[in-house]
C-alpha cells in the first residue's frame, strides 16, 4: 500500500511517470527498495540504487524487475555513488538505516550508510523540481537532514495524506 501512496504522490506533483528518473538512496537490499522498483519499472520509470555494494537488492527481484524494464524501456541502475544516483533525479527517496529487528546491527549499519544520508548537498544534484519522499518514520539526522524534510522538496506530508486515500481505496475494492 505504502508505493501505491507513494505514487499516487508522484503523479500529484509531476503529472506522469513515463521517463521519471527516481532515485533511491540508503540500504539497497531494505524492503522499499525491492517494491519501489517493481512499481517503477511497471510504469516506466528509471530506477537508480545508490547503495553499499553489501547492501544490493534481493538478485531474484532485481531479475523480476529488469523484465519489466524490458517491457516497459525503463532502466535499472545500481551505483556505490549516490551522488550519480541522484544525479538530475526527479524523486529522491529514502528509508531508515535500521529495520525493526535489525537492532544488533544498528551501529554497524549506520556507519556503512552514513554517506548516504539524503541532505542539501545530495539534493542540490537532483532536478531542480525534484521531490524528496520518504515512508515514514524518519530519523532527522540519520538518514535525512531537518532541512530536507522540512524543506522545499519534500513531499512526505501530501505522500503520508495519500497513504490515507490510496488505503482506503484498496480496502473499499476488497469489500464485497
Amino acid at each position: 500500500m505504502q508505493v501505491i501512496a507513494d505514487y499516487m504522490t508522484i503523479y500529484e506533483k509531476k503529472g506522469k511517470f513515463k521517463g521519471l528518473k527516481f532515485a533511491f538512496v540508503g540500504d539497497g537490499s531494505d524492503n522499499m527498495v525491492h517494491s519501489l522498483m517493481i512499481i517503477s519499472t511497471q510504469l516506466g520509470v528509471d530506477f537508480y540504487v545508490g547503495s553499499p555494494k553489501d547492501l544490493k537488492p534481493n538478485e531474484e527481484i532485481l531479475n523480476a524487475a529488469k523484465k519489466f524494464a524490458e517491457i516497459s524501456g525503463s532502466k535499472i541502475v545500481f551505483t556505490e555513488d549516490p551522488f550519480e544516483a541522484v544525479d538530475k533525479a526527479d524523486v529522491v527517496y529514502t528509508d531508515v538505516f535500521v529495520s525493526m529487528g535489525q537492532e544488533d546491527i544498528a551501529e554497524t549499519k549506520k556507519k556503512i550508510l552514513r554517506p548516504y544520508q539524503v541532505n542539501t548537498k545530495l539534493m542540490e544534484r537532483a532536478d531542480n523540481n525534484a521531490i524528496f519522499l520518504h515512508c515514514l518514520p524518519a530519523h532527522r539526522g540519520e538518514e535525512v537532514t531537518e532541512d530536507v524534510i522540512e524543506g522545499p522538496w519534500s513531499a512526505v506530508w501530501d505522500e503520508a495524506e495519500n497513504r490515507l486515500h490510496s488505503e482506503k481505496a484498496i480496502l473499499t475494492s476488497l469489500i464485497p
